[in-house]
């Protein structure tokens, strides 16, 4: 029995739920490919897969057996492109995932310069505030702000992912600076919505950490609508200062004095990262677009 070619279609049913379907992906006959998963069963002395003449559904062994094996195909596929893309010109699909207000202001318009130089990349580019996982997901590259995360990725520090107050000339005419953080009470407040939820504002006195959140006028996950609205005098706005650089150059927004320091985090490691894993970096048109974009946005920061 050729084992790995019974593992290949064992995974294949398993992600398209239908012998046929797999059998196809692999024009082979749906015969052909049932024999080699029941002489894989055989093989092994358990019951992989439930059949029923309308679906096809894992065992608890099969279940087991399934989350191992795919990992190792998974391994072998890239393995596989590592080699035979060795040393040639950077092409093929690359798949970039990039937190929304990032990719929009300084992603995208980098990326059209990428293009320039490696024409033969195809990009496809999502933008999701929404987490995803490298390897599950089949992204090539991650652009995430936070910390470093916990997955087994390279994640490299390209740009610091500071917040801070800013409100419009309007708004802040009336005010005496600095203020106090304990009276932000008194202010109206214009909240970025994460995954997690609004970021909120802290500071530290005393060695004691304090939530001063203004109360809450408008919370969202839109970043140009709370822009507008901070600029249009509506309230005080914490964001990323990268975020703010064009309302912050123009004068429409400024960096407010506050005492003590306003930060959305009690951690002082927030950064914006990109992320790959480790073996892709020998893809070329990877490591083409991990060298172009590190030493682009850093040297933005």
């Amino acid at each position: 029995m050729d084992q790995l070619r019974a593992l290949k279609y064992f995974v294949q049913v398993v992600e398209t739920g239908s012998f046929t379907q797999a059998a196809a992906l692999f024009s082979v006959p749906p015969s052909s490919l049932s024999r080699r998963i029941a002489d894989l069963e055989k093989s092994l002395g358990a019951t992989l897969l439930k059949r029923s003449t309308r679906v096809v559904t894992l065992t608890e062994i099969g279940n087991r057996y399934y989350q191992q094996v795919s990992e190792i195909i998974k391994s072998l596929e890239m393995t596989d492109e590592s080699v035979r893309s060795y040393q040639t010109t950077p092409m093929g699909v690359l798949n970039i995932s990039s937190m929304v207000g990032f990719g929009e202001k300084i992603l995208l318009p980098l990326l059209d310069e990428f293009s320039d130089l490696y024409p033969e990349i195809t990009l496809n580019v999502n933008l999701s505030d929404q987490l995803s996982t490298l390897a599950r997901d089949e992204v090539d590259l991650a652009i995430r702000g936070g910390y470093a995360p916990d997955e087994r990725v390279i994640a490299i520090k390209v740009m610091s992912n500071d917040f801070i107050p800013v409100a419009s000339p309007e708004y802040i005419k009336e005010l005496d600076f600095p203020l106090d953080a304990l009276t932000l009470q008194q202010h109206q407040g214009l909240y970025f919505n994460t995954p997690v939820g609004p970021t909120p504002w802290l500071c530290e006195i005393k060695g004691q950490w304090h939530d001063v959140s203004a109360p809450a006028i408008l919370t969202s996950n839109n970043g140009d609508w709370l822009l507008q609205k901070a600029c249009a005098g509506k309230g005080i706005l914490m964001m990323p200062k990268w975020a703010l650089a064009s309302q912050l150059s123009s004068g429409d927004l400024v960096e407010l004095d506050i005492q003590p320091r306003l930060t959305v985090t009690q951690n002082s490691s927030l950064g914006v990262f990109l992320l790959y894993q480790k073996q892709r970096y020998q893809v070329p048109k990877v490591k083409s677009a991990v060298d172009f974009l590190v030493a682009r946005i850093k040297a933005m920061s």
